[in-house]
């Protein structure tokens, strides 16, 4: 019984060394400065969207989908990231920032 915790110990620590990528993000690709911008963006976008349901400018509905598409671009942000090895490209900011200014212009019109 002994050798079968054992072994099963070893097991959910090796799985737990494999889990993390080789190209984990370091302090630093955190808070490199494109992605520092976009993901600022992102919780200045949600801050509005919570100002503005709460003024009555935006109904719970409106800004569920807003929230959901700054979520994609949130996760879309990880896939690129996780892609450049913690970074991510000024044509992939570009983009990012194109989509955020999309939702933004639906935030309290």
């Amino acid at each position: 019984m002994k050798k079968v915790v054992t072994a099963s110990l070893l097991a959910v620590v090796a799985a737990a060394s494999f889990a993390q990528s080789p190209a984990a993000e370091t302090p630093f690709a955190e808070k490199h400065p494109r992605r520092a911008e976009v993901n600022h963006r992102l919780v200045k976008q949600n801050r509005r969207i919570h100002h503005e349901v709460k003024e009555g400018d935006l109904t719970r509905a409106q800004a569920a989908t807003l929230h959901r598409e700054d979520h994609a671009i949130r996760r879309e942000e990880g896939r690129m990231t996780a892609r450049n090895g913690g970074y991510i490209t000024k044509q992939e900011q570009h983009t990012l920032n194109q989509q955020e200014n999309q939702i933004s212009a639906q935030i309290g019109k």
